[in-house]
């Protein structure tokens, strides 16, 4: 019988592995100033050590695609969380700057893993009516796991102790075992199981998570779908398929724009940000950050209130807008930062907050719920690695490129300051071509079935004409 407890329970446990995403994305921004001390780093190692765990997410998401086609979806994310343990523990005893480098390389697979399996797994447990929130839900345990980062490295913290560092990754062992031993009680994928023949099984569990009075219709379209697929695509089959092509742009640019406007540079580098901006001490600077951290959760928990409610379209341009807005405030700020003495410092978060107030509440999680909505389930598998696959290198790219954006400016314009408000501005600018991208190609996805998304394309189908009656803009 229709359990809607026991498909938000489902999703929440499963979104956990978004906590530990959240937690060993933004741990490693509280430890890099002590990092530094203790190993005598430059910023080029920084963006070194920083970048190789997210080399490690586009390997975890190239390869999750494949692996949870053949293996299921609950054992990809089972393995993403004895990876996540593992890997905490690694980082934290690292003695040297070879091991702390394979460390971050480690924990970056079970990220990438995670950014791909487990969006996944929730949308295919999902009412079509309930979708987009209970994705959202993986968005929201993204940010949770962020501000817990955050707030551990706050704690641990200390001016006085070059290795605080380490015990802030070892906090991350505890949502890995949360994940770990919650997902081993929980059923496998319904759609997952259907497609390998497995019908009473999916049966089964979705009596539990679909309305009774679309059960049977859903079932119907299901093991239609299956049957039209006497094998999952490949990659190059994916790419051949020329109708697949709008899906593809859109999982692709959908996480080009989500990370080309800066965000990540924020979550990884707050503290050593807010050190430019004058904050004194790096215990000042981390607990700066813990109020980014505090804005990202609220703001995405409010998403979960509107993602069904306003559409993709309306959210997608109203957090865009407002993000492009806050980099040219947040580049201001740095512009005149000699003039505006201690005001400036406080006038940068200020910016920031705003900044990822808009993100939050848009982006970050609009991103993860189309690039599992926009693929048909047979390419299901592939078609959301290959957007995982897009936001890690995209990823990678920004925050590898950084520092030596920053430095390229101020040899340009003549200072420090001026060299940080160009780079904000080269976001900024991102935002604006993201806007103009979005009239033309996002689509409407609100309350529409996976089946009716993928027969649009294959009926040649436009992106902004899909759920056209949704859309208002």
């Amino acid at each position: 019988m229709y359990n809607k407890n026991f498909v938000w329970f489902m999703a929440a446990v499963a979104a956990t592995g978004g906590l530990l995403f959240g937690f060993d994305t933004g741990v490693i921004s509280g430890a890099i100033p002590f990092m530094k001390l203790d190993f005598k780093l430059d910023d080029s190692q920084v963006e070194n050590i920083t970048t190789l765990g997210l080399i490690g997410a586009v390997v975890g998401a190239l390869v999750s695609g494949w692996v949870s086609d053949k293996a299921g979806r609950k054992n990809v994310i089972l393995v993403s969380a004895i990876v996540f343990l593992t890997g905490a523990l690694w980082c934290g005893f690292a003695t040297s700057i070879a091991s702390l480098l394979a460390a971050r390389f480690y924990l970056g697979l079970a990220i990438g893993i995670a950014s791909f399996a487990t969006p996944l797994y929730i949308a295919e447990i999902s009412p079509a009516k309930i979708r987009g929130t209970l994705v959202s839900m993986f968005q929201l345990l993204i940010t949770v796991g962020l501000l817990a980062a955050f707030l551990s490295d706050s704690f641990f913290a200390d001016n006085k102790n070059v290795s605080s560092w380490r015990p802030m990754f070892y906090v991350g062992v505890v949502p890995a075992l949360i994940l770990l031993i919650g997902m081993f009680f929980l059923p496998e994928s319904p759609r997952w199981l259907l497609s390998r023949g497995r019908e009473a099984e999916s049966r089964h569990i979705m009596e539990k998570t679909e309305d009774p009075s679309v059960l049977e219709s859903e079932m119907a379209r299901l093991k239609k779908d299956i049957l039209e697929a006497s094998q999952q695509m490949s990659f190059g089959e994916t790419f051949r398929q020329k109708w697949m092509v709008y899906p593809l742009m859109l999982a692709i640019c959908i996480m080009l724009f989500q990370q080309a406007v800066g965000i990540n540079t924020i979550i990884y580098y707050g503290p050593s940000i807010f050190l430019k901006a004058g904050f004194e001490g790096n215990e000042a600077a981390i607990m700066a950050s813990v109020s980014v951290g505090v804005i990202n959760v609220i703001f995405t928990i409010l998403s979960l209130f509107v993602i069904d409610k306003l559409g993709r379209r309306k959210l997608y341009f109203l957090g865009m807008g407002g993000i492009f807005v806050s980099l040219l405030l947040i580049a201001g700020c740095f512009a005149f930062l000699p003039h505006l003495g201690d005001f400036g410092r406080y006038a940068i978060v200020g910016a920031m907050l705003l900044y990822i107030a808009f993100f939050a509440v848009s982006m970050g999680p609009l991103a993860w719920v189309l690039i599992t909505e926009v693929f048909p389930m047979k390419v299901r598998g592939v078609g959301s690695s290959i957007g995982s696959l897009s936001n890690w290198l995209f990823n990678s790219i920004v925050v590898w490129t950084f520092f030596k954006v920053i430095k390229g400016f101020t040899s340009l314009l003549g200072s420090d300051d001026m060299g940080t408000a160009g780079a904000f501005c080269s976001f900024a600018l991102v935002a604006a071509i993201g806007l103009v991208w979005g009239i033309k190609f996002l689509p409407e996805t609100k309350g529409m079935s996976l089946e009716d998304i993928e027969k649009h394309w294959k009926n040649g189908g436009k992106p902004a004409d899909l759920g056209k009656q949704s859309a208002k803009i």
